[in-house]
């Protein structure tokens, strides 16, 4: 995989990726014993990466890294009072869907992904509210805020996972505070998409890879610390 630099990692927050390298889009766990811990893990490749925007395409087949339970257990069928505390581990999965491409701006706190069906049938957008992404020489890491908004070609939204984000807090993945802030980056989100905004009025849905990119693999040490962590 190119762009992960070493082991370590390095901090890379003045860098810039060219198109076609690989890096890895990482989110980091909340819950209790593995706060920090990176339990989602998905290789991509940069499509664009400026002062104003990050853009990366994850391929259909990638190889990625998701929580389940301890015992194997997909999360989303664990009752929702025990989802965010059940004992948890990681595996190796295939994303087998259509390609997802990400779009993030550096200060957002959210990214927006296109979603397709086979054959390039454009579906919605769907804005991820997360912590502002850290870049580091192998990619970038963030931490998944529970509360999400479905966007479609005729303009409607809707929010998604409320219930989630109600959990989170009753489970004490979220206090109060930032609760409210993740509500309020919600609302920022969706003045952008009543405003029609970038990247929605970008015609990114319109993109497509170039042929030549492979898909990139998941690497052994996906779970390494950035160096910028480790001082």
């Amino acid at each position: 995989m190119t762009g992960t630099g070493g082991r370590g990692g390095g901090d890379a927050q003045g860098t810039r990726w060219r198109p076609g390298e690989q890096v890895l889009w990482r989110y980091r766990d909340h819950a209790p014993g593995l706060k920090g811990a990176v339990h989602i893990c998905r290789p991509v490749t940069v499509v664009q990466d400026t002062a104003d925007l990050l853009a990366v395409w994850m391929a259909p087949g990638t190889e990625c890294v998701k929580p389940v339970l301890a015992d194997g257990t997909p999360v989303h069928e664990e009752p929702l009072a025990t989802r965010y505390t059940a004992p948890r581990t990681t595996v190796r999965s295939r994303w087998f869907g259509a390609g997802v491409l990400k779009l993030a701006r550096p200060a957002d706190p959210w990214s927006v992904w296109l979603f397709w069906d086979h054959g390039w049938r454009f579906k919605s957008w769907y804005v991820n509210l997360e912590e502002p992404r850290t870049k580091w020489s192998g990619g970038v890491d963030s931490v998944d805020h529970f509360l999400d908004i479905s966007v479609y070609p005729d303009r409607t939204w809707k929010w998604r996972d409320e219930d989630e984000f109600a959990q989170a807090q009753r489970s004490g993945l979220m206090d109060a505070e930032q609760a409210r802030q993740v509500q309020a980056a919600g609302r920022e989100a969706v003045g952008v998409i009543k405003a029609w905004g970038r990247p929605f009025s970008d015609g990114w849905q319109d993109w497509r890879p170039d042929p030549s990119w492979g898909v990139p693999a998941l690497p052994e040490d996906w779970d390494r610390t950035p160096a910028h962590m480790t001082s």
